[in-house]
C-alpha cells in the first residue's frame, strides 16, 4: 500500500529538508536562467530559518521525508506574498504545487485575513506560470533582476468569505 502526501505546518526541524529541497528544485530555475547565484541556492539555513520564523510555511511529506514547501507573508493592507514554492522533481506534475498554492492560500486567508494573493516567478518558467495562471493568477509587472533574470509578478484576489446566517 503506497504513502500519500500530507500538506501540514512546518517546524523549525524541517529547515535542513527545505533547504535542500530549495537547493534541489531551484537548479533547473538556475539553467534557465544561466544563474547559480539566484538567491534560492545561496541561501544559508540560517537565513532560511529567520525567514520561516517571519513566515507562515508548510510542508508536504511523504511518510518523513519533506517533499514540498511553500512560503507566506501579509502585510498590513491585506496582500499576501507567496514565496518558495517548491516540489521535488520526482513529484512534480501530479498537482501537488496546486495543493501546496491552494493551502498556502487558505492559511494566509484565515490566518492574517489576506485580500489578495501576490507571488513572482523567473519569466522563462512555463511551468510555473502555467500553474499559477490555473490557479487565477494573473500577470500585473515584470522586474530585470540581471541580464539574463527577469522575474514576473502575478497576483489574484482572495475569494470572498461567505457568512451563514443561522
Amino acid at each position: 500500500m503506497g504513502m500519500s502526501v500530507t500538506i501540514s505546518a512546518a517546524g523549525d526541524s524541517d529547515a535542513e529538508q527545505i533547504l535542500k529541497l530549495q537547493y534541489l528544485c531551484y537548479q533547473d530555475e538556475a539553467e534557465l536562467h544561466g544563474d547559480w547565484s539566484i538567491q534560492p541556492l545561496t541561501q544559508s539555513l540560517d537565513a532560511l530559518r529567520a525567514e520561516l520564523a517571519g513566515s507562515r510555511v508548510l510542508v508536504a511529506r511523504l511518510g518523513a521525508e519533506v517533499v514540498g514547501s511553500v512560503r507566506g507573508t501579509a502585510g498590513a493592507d491585506g496582500t499576501a506574498v507567496i514565496t518558495g514554492l517548491i516540489v521535488h522533481p520526482r513529484m512534480r506534475r501530479h498537482g501537488l504545487g496546486g495543493r501546496l498554492l491552494t493551502a498556502i492560500e487558505e492559511r494566509l486567508a484565515e490566518e492574517c485575513s489576506a485580500k489578495r494573493y501576490r507571488l513572482a516567478t523567473g519569466r522563462r518558467g512555463e511551468g510555473g506560470l502555467r500553474l499559477y495562471r490555473r490557479c487565477g493568477y494573473a500577470p500585473v509587472g515584470t522586474e530585470e533582476v540581471t541580464r539574463t533574470l527577469t522575474l514576473i509578478t502575478l497576483e489574484k484576489d482572495a475569494a470572498p468569505a461567505y457568512v451563514t446566517s443561522a
